[in-house]
């Protein structure tokens, strides 16, 4: 049975193809090529064939995926480092990127209707008044100063720029950046959960973990949860939460 679709309510075939992934609560990191593919072919079949222009690049999109489609059904291809080649990376990449533009637009589109609804008052000065520069004696200005007022005025702005400085901050060390990858730890979580069957949330977490890695860690579990590849049950409030596999 066809989908009625109307072509211009999708901005392209990445939008198509994001709207696909958000209606079926697909893991972007983990499309089921096989069933998006068919369901992207479904639409694309009923749209308004009015636009070939627009129309070609859904086809060009609808080519890719079949390509994509073939190669995962070849044995796995690994680089140099010996790690296997997922076909779909480059197509997860350009959803993704698509995806933050997409969000960044919206939120310059709101910005955009705040800013029209802002009203300046016109300039009310007489010209005259406008235009009016008071001459500025330099001699007259500098006259009463001395090495001493300079000295003055030089410990007065050092001790400003001391009495802004923390005493307690001051003291820390530099803060580096931890670099987590939610992809990397979402396919360590599956590899974990595959080995152990059944475990607790603290059981995944390593000795000398850092804040950023537990909480990308609870990301990653949230994403494989609304996956269908881990459940998770907890009998009493403050228990240990424990996952189970289902993959």
């Amino acid at each position: 049975m066809g989908i009625p679709v109307k072509l211009d309510i999708f901005d392209g075939p990445l939008d198509l193809l994001l709207h696909l992934i958000e209606k079926n609560k697909i893991d972007i990191f983990d499309i089921p090529i096989v069933d998006i593919t068919e369901q992207y072919i479904e639409i694309i079949t009923h749209m308004e064939k009015k636009d070939m222009d627009i129309m070609s690049e859904f086809l060009v999109m609808a080519a890719t995926l079949l390509k994509i489609k073939s190669k995962m059904l070849l044995p796995v291809k690994e680089n140099a480092n010996g790690e296997e080649v997922d076909p779909r990376v480059e197509l997860v990449e350009r959803l993704l990127e698509y995806k933050t533009y997409k969000y960044a637009s919206l939120e310059l589109k709101d910005l955009q209707v705040d800013a029209a609804k802002q009203f300046f008052r016109q300039k009310s000065l007489p010209e005259g008044i406008e235009s009016y520069k008071e001459e500025i004696d330099i001699g007259k200005l500098l006259s009463d100063i001395t090495l001493n007022k300079l000295q003055m005025i030089f410990n007065s702005v050092i001790k400003k720029q001391i009495d802004k400085i923390d005493p307690v901050r001051s003291n820390f060390g530099q803060i580096k950046r931890e670099t987590v990858s939610l992809k990397e730890r979402i396919h360590y979580i599956e590899q974990y959960a595959i080995a152990h069957g059944k475990f607790n949330f603290r059981a995944i977490l390593e000795d000398n973990i850092g804040k950023t890695m537990v909480i990308v860690t609870f990301l990653g579990i949230l994403e494989l949860m609304k996956a269908g590849k881990l459940k998770i049950e907890q009998e009493n409030i403050f228990d240990d939460i424990w996952i189970t596999s289902a993959i």
